[in-house]
């Protein structure tokens, strides 16, 4: 047995890829089905391409709710900090701060969970951070 990948339904495949290419993951494949009226989009962190995150596009409007019970998607990033105030400066809002140097939460346009974990254990505590409060529900 072998994973795959994860996948999401998202309403603006645009928003999305932008949101997971600040994470710094890139398409690396696509398929529009014209007949089925959808695209799936697979995504995978560079060089590491056995854990891939679709992103299914219904190209007729559906509204999605519930993203939470979704659970969430979880990353191991370089540097939380840099890889949160990436996120930040480009207006993603932080909703669990690394307050701990080791784990964060944001979420995507479609409102799915996405955790950061530091490569290696905790860095410092540092701030903003450290005493940056959560943000709505993560």
């Amino acid at each position: 047995m072998k994973y795959l990948h994860t996948m999401i339904r998202v309403t603006d495949p645009t928003a999305t890829m932008d949101f997971f290419k600040l994470l710094g993951l890139e398409e690396v494949r696509r398929i529009d089905n014209d007949k089925g009226r959808f695209s799936l989009i697979f995504l995978a962190a560079p060089g590491d391409h056995d854990a891939q995150v679709e992103l299914t596009h219904n190209w007729d409007p559906e509204e999605y709710d519930g993203g939470r019970n979704f659970g969430h998607l979880a990353y191991r990033v370089d540097n939380v900090y840099e890889t949160c105030q990436r996120l930040m400066d480009a207006g993603v809002t932080i909703n669990r701060p690394p307050r701990d140097g080791y784990m964060a939460f944001v979420r995507t346009p479609d409102d799915i969970s996405i955790e950061l974990l530091q490569d290696g254990g905790a860095l410092e505590p540092a701030e903003p951070w450290a005493s940056m409060p959560n943000t709505g529900v993560w």
